[in-house]
This record gives C-alpha cells, structure tokens and sequence, in this order.
C-alpha cells in the first residue's frame, strides 16, 4: 500500500517509497500513478515506470501464488535470533538454492535441524521488494532424512580411510624454517591476503608462490588438483597452504571431493588445509599433513614467530655465556687450588722428604759399609794369624834355615844333593851360598 499511496493524484504532497514528502509540482516530483502506463507493455523509453512500481508488481503478482510443499536440502541453517529462522536449501539433485525465512512456530521447529538435513517445507512465495527479491516464507518444516551430499561424503570418507588416505604415519611434518610457500585460493581472495599478511609478520623473509583456482563450484576440484600437482613438482616450494574463507556447507563441496583428497594424500609437500572457519570441515582436512581453523590460523602454524625464535636464540646466548663463565670460574678455583699448595708456595719443601730418605739411606750405609769393613777387618785378622802360624818365616825365625838347590828346589834328604854342589841357605835374616862337603849322619837327641 505504500508505493500504491506514493503515486497518488492531486495538488498536495506526494510520499515517496523511500521516505519523505516533496511539495507537488517539483522538479523531481515523481508522477501520479494515473498518468503512468497501466501495461509493461505500455512503457517506453520517454514514460518509464520507477524501479519501486516493477517491483510492486512483481510482489503483487508473487502474492497470488498460492502455497507449496517444497523438498531439498539445508546447506545453511540460522537459528541464533529467538523467534526468526533463515535457512539455505539446496535442490537434490541440481545446483540450485532458494532463501528461506520463517517465524514463530517455524523457527520453533528449525532448531532441531542442522546443516545437510533433507527437509520438506511448506510454505508462500514472498518477494522482498526493498531488494526485490525472491524468497519462500515458510509456516512448516519436516525431516525427510540425511541429506544426499552429506550421506555421499561419509560414504566417501569411510573408503578413503579405509584405503589408509588419511592413517597418521603417511603425515608429513612441517619445516621448522620454510623459505618458500606454496599458495592456492582464489584470486583477490581475503584468506591470500590475510595469508601473506600474517606470515610475513611473523617471518619477514619468507616468499610465496601463489596459483589462484576456483574455490567453489564445478571448476573447483580440477583446478585445485592441478594446483597441488603444480606446486608439489616445484623444489622451491617448502610446504603447501590450500585456503579458502568460510562458506555454507553448498560453497565448501569441492574440498570433499574424491580427486582433491586424492592429490592432496599423494602430495609429496607438506600440505595444509585452511578451508572455512574452525566449525567447517570437509574431506581435504583429513588427508591434510595439518588442518587449520582458518587461514590466519594457517599462517601462523607454518612460519615461526621472528620474536619467538630470538627470544629462543637470545635465552640460548644467555646459557651459553652462563655455562662459560662457570667453566672459567671452575678453572679460575682449580688454578687458585694448584697455586696456593705448599709444592708451588714453598717448592723446596717438595724436596724434603726425598733429603731426608737419602739422609736416612746415607746413614744406614756408612753403618752398613762400617759393618763390612770390621768384618772384612776381623777376617783378615784370623786369616793372617793363620798364614802367620803356618808361614815358612815364622820357621826361620825360630833358628831354623831352608836349604835348597841351585834351581830353587828344597833340599829334604841330604843323600838327594852331592858332595861338592852349591847350596842355598835360607835363613832368618838373608841367605847365603855354601858348598857341600860330607853328609852327616843324623843323630838321636
């Protein structure tokens, strides 16, 4: 009835559909709903109709449409606001979505269904004529089932895990200092910059090697196979980041598909997933070597932090110059210890106990030698008491003489030299010669 009252006939002042009242007769006065063409067909270049008559139009004409039953399934569902519910339904079986609205007893019963539910809804056509725009204001909603698209993919998630796709031992770890990032999102997307932004924050040094691909729809799953192909095959290329902003369950589709999680197992690169926001989740996040809540997320986990790892190397220099001075000061204490003992204070006093063995060694042989000495002396007593007593001397000193030849022999028996041979007479003191002249008879004393 508003736009209806907006163009209305007289001299007085005219509402507009956009608020307001203008005098009649001003220049932009819009005209009288009388003197526009009654017909779409009436309309030309020179007597148009205004955006808000089409759509009143159009509203009137969707207001006639009557009721209807309709099926698919809940890509998006929003039933934060008591009393309002707002949901996305999908066709089953085409690419084709519809808003739906509802109130009171409808958004009663909507939140007992969730994203990928399959549901029948009755409800009226309403055109919102603000945007003009189409949507189905429902009074009933039923649960049909589990919806196609969400059965389909656990189906298709219990045979890749089955096949060992996503086991944890095929998980590749991260490098600690990557040097260059694989990127793949689509172009002019917020995630790259957010991305790029966030980890050149924390690691000004690190590159990118950035492939755009379609994020949603039918090109989606080739194009991002083709990307992780691309950059798994590039040396430079560090880890891999596959990123896309949040999205109903509809938009994040090409994630789970089978070619994707594919690729992204096969990917030799430590690959990434940063699709949606932390309550999303599609197939890639399983086959991922790590699953982030988000593309900031990403960025952070896979570049370190330049404060953080100065901080570590700041804290490493701290120890190392604390363990240094400890191993001086333990040095410092061992060369105080040496320089302060009597051996290098007073180092003669080393030679002390030495002086007094050789001292003591000293004394113990002058006994000993003195020892052998009166012993060796007494010896050669006896021993010359005995030559003494058994000497020849000790014979002619009692008067007694040695006779003996010319050639040294000693004379026993008279009868053994003639008369008339030199003799040798041995006496006390000296000898002399004599001539033998008679032997004489020996006779008893």
């Amino acid at each position: 009835m508003a736009i209806k009252q907006a163009y209305t006939t007289g001299s007085g002042p005219v509402d507009y559909a956009g608020g307001g009242t203008q005098p009649a007769g001003s220049i932009n006065q819009p005209k009288p709903l009388s003197e526009l063409p009654r017909l779409a067909r009436d309309t030309t270049a020179e007597e148009p109709w205004p955006v808000s008559v089409l759509s009143q139009k159009y509203h009137d004409a969707v207001a006639r449409w009557p009721g209807a039953w309709v099926e698919g399934q809940i890509v998006e569902i929003n039933t934060r606001r008591a009393g309002s519910a707002y949901l996305t339904v999908r066709d089953n079986f085409e690419d084709i979505s519809i808003s739906v609205m509802g109130f009171r007893g409808f958004a009663s019963k909507a939140r007992d269904f969730h994203q990928g539910d399959r549901v029948v809804i009755h409800g009226q056509p309403d055109l919102w004529m603000k945007q003009t725009r189409l949507s189905f204001m429902a009074d009933d909603i039923r649960r049909v089932g589990t919806g196609d698209l969400k059965e389909q993919i656990e189906q298709l998630r219990k045979q890749l895990k089955g096949e060992g796709l996503f086991d944890a031992e095929n998980k590749v770890p991260l490098p600690e200092f990557p040097q260059r990032i694989g990127l793949i999102c689509a172009p002019q997307a917020r995630a790259e910059g957010d991305i790029v932004t966030n980890a050149r924050l924390r690691w000004p040094i690190i590159e990118f090697s950035i492939v755009h691909a379609h994020v949603q729809g039918p090109q989606c799953p080739p194009e991002v196979v083709a990307a992780i192909q691309k950059l798994d095959q590039d040396p430079s290329v560090d880890v891999i980041i596959v990123a896309r902003g949040g999205g109903s369950f509809e938009d994040l589709l090409g994630f789970s598909d089978e070619s994707v999680v594919r690729a992204t197992a096969a990917c030799l690169t430590p690959i990434v997933s940063a699709v949606g926001h932390e309550d999303d989740w599609t197939l890639i996040d399983l086959a991922a070597d790590l699953r982030a809540s988000t593309p900031t997320d990403a960025a952070k986990r896979v570049v370190p932090d330049l404060a953080e790892q100065e901080g570590i190397v700041e804290e490493a220099r701290i120890r190392i110059d604390s363990r240094i001075r400890a191993l001086i000061d333990q040095e410092d204490r061992l060369i105080e210890g040496y320089a302060s003992r009597p051996s290098l204070t007073q180092p003669l006093t080393m030679l002390d106990k030495p002086q007094h063995m050789i001292d003591e060694a000293c004394i113990r042989l002058d006994i000993s030698l003195r020892r052998i000495a009166d012993d060796a002396s007494l010896t050669v007593e006896k021993l010359q008491s005995s030559l003494t007593a058994l000497s020849p001397q000790s014979t002619l000193n009692r008067g007694y003489a040695v006779v003996q030849t010319t050639d040294g022999s000693v004379v026993s028996d008279p009868e053994d030299i003639a008369d008339g041979s030199t003799i040798k007479v041995t006496l006390k003191q000296g000898a002399l010669e004599a001539t033998k002249t008679t032997t004489l008879t020996q006779q008893n004393s």
